[in-house]
């Protein structure tokens, strides 16, 4: 079992920066790929960004140039540094961990508001 906690949301102005951090345990962690996803009210869940095992990354394209996404294999962690938040990046933000052909682990989640 692999136990994924998220943390560092909360309230932001318009053009300013929050760093999300997402520990996990339970398993070895370099053998996840590790992913941020959001839930905004009322819309389906979002993949915001993903780092591979090697370290490969990918965002989504309403993101790119502002968020980076980073992985601390030695502390088990994965962190989404945000810059320049906008209203519209205001979402439940959530942790996944993958390794195919298992199903993925997910953290409860931490709320992240943009005020304009």
């Amino acid at each position: 079992q692999v136990q994924v906690v998220e943390s560092g949301g909360g309230l932001v102005q318009a053009g300013g920066s929050l760093r999300l951090s997402c520990a996990t345990s339970g398993s070895i962690f370099s053998y996840y790929a590790m992913g941020w996803y959001r839930q905004a009210p009322g819309l389906q869940r979002e993949s915001v960004a993903v780092i591979t095992r090697g370290g490969a990354t990918n965002y989504a394209d309403s993101v790119k140039g502002r968020f980076t996404i980073s992985r601390d294999n030695a502390k088990n962690t994965v962190y989404l540094q945000m810059n320049n938040l906008e209203p519209e990046d205001t979402a439940v933000y959530y942790c996944r961990a993958d390794k195919p052909p298992y199903s993925p682990y997910w953290g409860q989640g931490t709320q992240v508001t943009v005020s304009s």
